[in-house]
């Protein structure tokens, strides 16, 4: 088993990082490339940490998703991912049981309307995000039902409010790419939930 080196998997999570935190820098559309150089590598003094993540993992997938797991649950320091390893554990759980999390999810919000009223936008963010935002549901459900219907679209176009949605948003858009789950499932899961 051959483990990552130090610098990529810190180039890595300066790609990952990147992606996550602005809205111009697409991680995969760029396929994982930044400015990072080995010289100023290096030089941090964090270097230990990207050390002992490369150890973790000898793909980059693997390391890709561990660092979305935790920039989702906005740990994005590299020492707090060091720190905390129960995020990348809940992260595959939660992965693993994409389907059931989902039905689950939906019977929660399934409680404040119809599927339309959960996604609608005209008295401020949509239950479904706010449900997120509670606590109730997982981000995944959001992003699943995101994929299936481009609600978020409209919410951009929608919502007004700049202190909290312009980052929720974002959270949301950045995280799409990292969940994979077949539509016609979802799809089928939805009508089971609203009808």
């Amino acid at each position: 088993m051959r483990f990552m080196e130090p610098f990529d998997a810190y180039r890595f999570y300066q790609s990952m990082k990147l992606h996550f935190e602005s809205d111009s820098y697409d991680a995969i559309k760029y396929n994982y490339k930044t400015s990072a150089k080995p010289q100023s590598f290096w030089k941090r003094r964090d270097k230990y940490f990207f050390a002992k993540v490369g150890k973790k993992f000898d793909n980059v997938s693997d390391l890709i998703q561990y660092y979305a797991a935790h920039f989702i649950a906005d740990k994005s320091w590299i020492g707090e991912m060091v720190e905390d390893e129960d995020v990348y554990k809940e992260w595959l759980k939660r992965n693993q049981s994409l389907g059931y999390m989902l039905e689950q999810d939906l019977y929660k919000v399934a409680e404040e309307g119809n599927f339309d009223q959960i996604l609608d936008t005209s008295k401020g963010h949509p239950p479904i995000v706010t449900a997120y935002v509670r606590g109730d549901i997982n981000i995944e459900s959001v992003v699943i039902i995101d994929q299936l219907t481009n609600f978020m679209n409209d919410a951009d176009k929608q919502i007004t409010e700049t202190i909290v949605w312009p980052e929720l948003s974002r959270k949301i858009r950045k995280y799409k790419p990292f969940v994979h789950f077949d539509l016609e499932k979802a799809k089928n899961i939805v009508l089971r939930v609203f009808t």
